[in-house]
């Protein structure tokens, strides 16, 4: 049973779509002004995972991330530039886009543009205006907050608590609590017509209407940042509910903000570091806006980084905490994932090399049902024990993600699922001797645990190598190296087995023993 933490209740429901089998889910995306950092990787890493596992479990999911190409900031670096808004939007639309692409978010149905739902917003606008939730002032157009009681249910806020906007707007308001539906064009703007005359939308109405035209007037799941809950949720959720009558979203579901880190936690342990260690707290954002990485703060393109670190990497980074906690970020953190996937790459070839198989050639389920007939597998069943721990660590996987999309429980299973694998190898003798009984149980061991990684968009493909380990000469030059070490131990001459090895360690390189006399070199 899936169960989802509701940001609305506080919460953990039971997932029940409003459409059984179906789901409609969106995620507020980015305002393209510049181009992509980390932070921009968050929501899309963890909502396609969230996507993926409930295509998994037999849902059928529609996936909107819009795209806000008019705004405050978009003008300016237009002005800036010397360059249309239009321009800067789309060139940066496309770097957005293109990072999607490197990390393996692929499952966006729709990315639409806040300018090509223009009319709608001026439509939604304009019903609020009748149904007496927004007015008309001076060209700008805005919500009454007041008229709406629930105001501050997603953020449990009352007006009280709240700080109103000023600035030169603020004498055209009821109220200073009131936020702008539309607002009137200034001399050089982009602008479109309207009953109000030549303006654009502001910035909460974009996702309502938008979300409503492509999802219906309720879906399923409203996601964002934890920033995102008040003021953008909050209004967008009395604009909608106001205009249409009923919830606008059935769960909200808001992902912890990444926050710079001078720590570096232990990655692959059984007892990963916990977010809340850095002092922010899961759901409190206060503590965890004081640390964000923002544009506003100096963050570096995310293309940038893509240059020092694998895709992977980095997603196996964004998954390894749960996504309603902080994520300390460092490069340092990052660099400590990466040792912990190497343990992975190196049992991909290992198995290769027992099996004559390609792990990523590997069939898999597709879904859950597929799931749970291939673990039954009498080929498994040769062996009892090894088989009742596969199924012990497929179902610790499963539970952790029915439990709210805990990814990070599910990618301690897969360590010690690395360890199981590892040791059967070891116990049967695999690396040398022939045994296809083995084998076969190998095999669908590591099918079960490719069925589970493709759930997270995991190990999908090999990993590019740096194209010095393609170089003709390292395989043979490491074979020679490998063989003197050999020779060295044989001859009972330690020190100079060690100095080998030691010094290879130094390049970068790792030799790793194993039973019958096998030694494997992996580069880090």
């Amino acid at each position: 049973m899936l169960r989802v933490f509701n940001t609305l209740s506080r919460t953990k429901e039971e997932f029940q779509p409003v459409t059984p089998g179906k789901v409609g889910m969106y995620l507020c995306g980015p305002t393209v002004y510049k181009p992509s950092h980390i932070g921009h990787m968050v929501g899309p890493v963890i909502f396609d995972a969230i996507k993926r596992y409930m295509t998994y479990s037999g849902y059928e999911v529609t996936w909107v991330v819009n795209i806000t190409d008019v705004d405050d900031k978009l003008i300016a670096e237009s002005n800036a530039r010397g360059i249309p808004m239009s321009a800067v939007a789309d060139e940066m639309t496309q770097d957005y886009k293109n990072n999607l692409a490197a990390m393996g978010v692929d499952t966006i149905n729709v990315f639409p543009k806040a300018t090509d739902y223009i009319q709608q917003i001026v439509d939604f606008t304009a019903d609020l205006i009748a149904k007496g939730y927004a007015y008309e002032s001076e060209g700008d157009v805005y919500y009454d907050v007041e008229k709406f009681p629930e105001y501050g249910k997603l953020s449990n806020r009352t007006l009280d608590q709240m700080s109103g906007e000023g600035g030169g707007t603020a004498e055209r308001k009821h109220s200073p609590f009131d936020f702008a539906l539309w607002k009137s064009a200034k001399p050089g703007e982009p602008s479109w017509d309207s009953p109000w005359g030549k303006g654009r939308p502001g910035w909460h109405i974009e996702c309502s209407v938008m979300s409503c035209c492509l999802l219906g007037e309720t879906f399923d799941v409203h996601g964002g940042g934890l920033d995102l809950q008040f003021p953008h949720h909050e209004n967008e959720i009395a604009q909608s509910e106001a205009r249409n009558g009923k919830p606008m979203a059935k769960y909200w579901m808001h992902n912890g903000l990444m926050q710079a880190s001078n720590e570096v936690g232990k990655v692959g342990g059984r007892k990963t570091r916990e977010a809340q260690e850095s002092g922010a707290k899961e759901g409190d954002l206060a503590s965890q806006e004081a640390g964000k990485i923002s544009k506003s703060k100096g963050a570096s393109a995310f293309r940038d980084l893509l240059k020092k670190f694998q895709p992977e990497n980095i997603r196996f980074f964004l998954l390894s905490s749960h996504y309603r906690r902080p994520i300390d970020y460092s490069e340092e953190r990052l660099q400590e994932v990466g040792k912990g996937l190497e343990g992975f790459y190196r049992y991909f070839k290992r198995f290769e090399s027992v099996t004559g198989q390609s792990f990523y050639s590997l069939e898999s389920a597709k879904t859950r049902l597929e799931g749970d007939d291939y673990e039954k597998s009498e080929a498994l069943d040769v062996y009892p024990e090894f088989a009742k721990h596969i199924r012990e660590l497929r179902a610790r996987f499963l539970e952790a993600m029915d439990d709210d999309f805990n990814t990070a429980g599910g990618l301690g299973v897969f360590f010690d699922y690395l360890r199981a694998v590892n040791k059967f190898i070891e116990e049967t003798q695999l690396e040398t001797k022939q045994d296809p009984t083995a084998q076969n149980a190998l095999t669908v061991a590591t099918t079960i645990f490719r069925e589970l990684a493709l759930t997270l968009g995991l190990f999908r493909a090999p990993v590019e190598e740096d194209a010095s380990a393609n170089d003709a000469l390292v395989e043979p030059l490491m074979t020679l190296l490998i063989d003197l070490r050999r020779a060295a131990k044989k001859n009972k001459d330690f020190a100079t087995a060690d100095e080998i090895r030691n010094r290879l360690k130094e390049l970068g390189v790792t030799l790793e023993d194993r039973p019958g006399g096998v030694c494997v070199w992996t580069r880090e």
